[in-house]
């Protein structure tokens, strides 16, 4: 049995890949550094990260794959649930195994559907984190979100803040894995704090830390939300479906009101004005 581990990274898992074809020894098994392996008589192999071999495994499958099917190789990396690497080693062997292009519409085989499965999986996870963050300004001018998606969707969304708001520093920080992507006008890093505030988790700033109208920002909002919304249209099965709760924590709309919310009366036309008829 043998049992390979990489440092964590994209490009290590690529190594992994092209290692495995250069000694011909198929992997029962692939994890993350520090990982026992599974069975007490598996061979151990580290395999430590090269660019270069890393580059040539991704260019080959470029070769062979559609742009979609290509993003949903990195996406099954990024998934991160048990077992993705060895799902995405077996895939792999498949597209290089294949006389041409066109595997990933293959349907019969389990580990193509596996793959699409989590291609979607990842772009309705991705979907929701663009439109349910909500930035909190601190008092030296950053905007932050807390997030804290099922899978590591960060890579995937900073693209699309980072054009949305190229002129306003931003950090968008990944609670369960720690780690988050600081925009700084000009390009985006990857960084990591140390001492992770523990009101972060909860999806809210510390109040020392946020500027002094921020929460009147948070209540405005509240106060747009309420009376855009229509009692009489309540469908919360579907509000759910669309908004499940685990996001709810990072919502603004969703936090308890400073100020209990009092819905507008209907106005009555002024004398003498009428309607137009269409």
């Amino acid at each position: 049995m043998h049992f390979y581990t990489y440092d964590g990274s994209f490009e290590g898992l690529l190594t992994v890949v092209f290692e495995a074809y250069e000694r011909k020894e198929w992997p029962d098994q692939i994890g993350k550094a520090g990982e026992a392996p599974a069975g007490i008589f598996a061979t151990h192999h580290f395999i430590p990260t090269q660019e270069a071999k890393a580059k040539r495994v991704w260019q080959g499958l470029a070769k062979k794959l559609s742009q979609a099917a290509l993003e949903n190789v990195y996406k099954t990396y990024l998934w991160e649930q048990p077992g993705c690497e060895m799902l995405l080693f077996r895939f792999v062997r498949l597209v290089f195994a294949s006389p041409q292009s066109g595997i990933e519409e293959n349907f019969a085989e389990p580990v193509v559907q596996k793959i699409a499965a989590i291609g979607k999986q990842m772009f309705r996870e991705k979907h929701r984190m663009e439109a349910f963050i909500r930035f909190q300004r601190t008092q030296d001018g950053l905007f932050v979100a807390p997030i804290n998606p099922d899978f590591n969707v960060l890579p995937l969304i900073v693209g699309h803040f980072e054009k949305r708001y190229a002129d306003q520093p931003w950090l968008i920080y990944d609670g369960r894995r720690a780690y988050g992507a600081y925009y700084d006008l000009e390009q985006v890093q990857l960084v990591s704090i140390e001492e992770l505030p523990k009101s972060l988790k909860k999806g809210q700033l510390p109040t020392d830390l946020l500027t002094e109208v921020e929460p009147l920002y948070q209540q405005l909002w509240q106060v747009y939300f309420d009376h855009v919304n229509i009692p009489e249209r309540k469908n919360r099965k579907l509000h759910l479906r669309h908004m499940p709760k685990r996001y709810w924590k990072y919502l603004t709309e969703k936090k308890p009101r400073v100020q209990a919310h009092q819905p507008i009366q209907n106005k009555q036309l002024p004398t003498g004005v009428y309607r137009l008829q269409p």
